[in-house]
């Protein structure tokens, strides 16, 4: 019995960028939220097709639609390291 992760073809991208570092921190996110993803190297040979390529983000088509939100809420409030948000704040008091 395998403990490697089965490919299927059928994943979806719902994000991708020329950055690695990007690509995890939002497989990161889809992870913590409980959206299992696959992060897949798009690099194509630089010398042959400069600009092509990238890092690519896939989940199961059935949780598409929550990764797409977890993506696009966290593009809208993205947190920035030196600077806690009111809701951080918040839960420290609590």
């Amino acid at each position: 019995m395998s403990t490697q992760p089965k490919s299927d073809p059928e994943l979806v991208e719902v994000f991708d960028t020329m950055q690695e570092s990007e690509a995890m921190v939002v497989h990161g996110l889809l992870t913590s939220a409980g959206v299992e993803s696959v992060v897949a190297n798009l690099q194509a040979p630089q010398d042959v097709f400069p600009g092509v390529g990238g890092i690519s983000v896939r989940v199961n088509p059935a949780q598409e639609e929550e990764a797409r939100r977890l993506i696009e809420d966290y593009r809208a409030n993205p947190a920035s390291e030196d600077d806690s948000s009111p809701l951080d704040d918040d839960k420290a008091q609590s």
